[in-house]
């Protein structure tokens, strides 16, 4: 099925090169950081996304997140507030803004301008490597060992979102997150990372846990579970971003209840529920943890 469908995969990559060559570019006064992805499936860009907030705000940067909320039915250019529901913008701004100001808006140009309106002295652009609206000081691609570029061909034959060697033409880093020790990809320079949860004192050890989740590959928020201790005794998987209704959650509790378990669930799945479901579902935090952070930090220190 997949050669079947390689012509088609060419119409894709050419209007994928098409976008790319006609778009704006336009530059920003501010360093623009874009972290992306090849694949179509989640990679782990949100924990590499908070992990660069971190440390700018470390360095005594101000960075604001631009996103495109995907999921969100606003366009923008808006800025995130308290106020605003997964609904309104996407359950990824919702979770960015516990760390930094986020900016939603289908225009990333529109987007920047208002970052710098509200004070931002660097800019983070979720999910932008096939953008072509603005210039980037530095570009991160970020890659899931595990699934790697897949058959490395591009949608609908294959995961990817355009040519592996074209998404690497303009990429500066590569954060591999995974068990092995990748030093470059294609002679693009690599940091390795991991996921770990994050310490929260909750004791995961024999927690009866009815583990649902609606990201890009949901076997590695169950398995992080196990490795914590979790007795999973059941596990129910959602489209990534999908929403999940009421009457659903509803029977997942009732389903919970039976199985004498607790409901657990992922940080961007439990921005999109409803608040009054926040609390009755138990949310695993996970952060990255690099094993050069030095390289990335010099990388970061260059902008300014």
């Amino acid at each position: 099925m997949s050669i079947l469908l390689i012509p088609f995969s060419w119409i894709y990559s050419g209007l994928t090169k098409l976008r790319l060559y006609l778009g704006a570019h336009q530059k920003i006064d501010i360093p623009v950081i874009c972290v992306g992805n090849i694949n179509m499936g989640g990679t782990g860009k949100t924990p590499v996304v908070i992990d660069l907030v971190m440390r700018l705000l470390e360095m005594g940067k101000k960075p604001i997140v631009v996103t495109r909320g995907y999921g969100g039915s606003n366009k923008g250019p808006i800025m995130v507030t308290s106020k605003h529901t997964a609904d309104d913008v996407g359950d990824e701004p919702i979770l960015l803004t516990g760390f930094s100001e986020v900016c939603v808006s289908r225009n990333r140009i529109y987007g920047a301008k208002m970052a710098l309106s509200h004070g931002a002295d660097v800019i983070i652009l979720d999910d932008g490597l096939q953008n072509p609206d603005l210039l980037y000081d530095l570009t991160i691609t970020v890659m899931d060992q595990k699934v790697g570029f897949g058959n490395s061909r591009v949608f609908p034959a294959g995961p990817l979102r355009e040519a592996v060697t074209s998404g690497l033409s303009r990429t500066d880093l590569i954060i591999s997150i995974g068990d092995k020790a990748l030093t470059s990809i294609r002679n693009v320079p690599c940091i390795n990372g991991y996921l770990k949860p994050l310490e929260t004192g909750m004791d995961w050890n024999g927690l009866r846990s009815f583990a649902f989740a609606g990201i890009g590959r949901p076997e590695k928020f169950f398995s992080t579970l196990r490795t914590l201790g979790a007795e999973i005794v059941a596990t129910r998987e959602f489209g990534d971003h999908q929403k999940i209704p009421v009457s659903i959650l509803k029977r997942l509790e009732v389903e919970a209840s039976l199985k004498n378990s607790q409901l657990v669930t992922t940080e961007k799945d439990a921005a999109r529920l409803p608040k009054e479901w926040q609390q009755k579902v138990l949310t695993l935090p996970v952060r990255l943890s690099l094993n050069d952070e030095k390289k990335l930090n010099s990388l970061l220190n260059k902008l300014f």
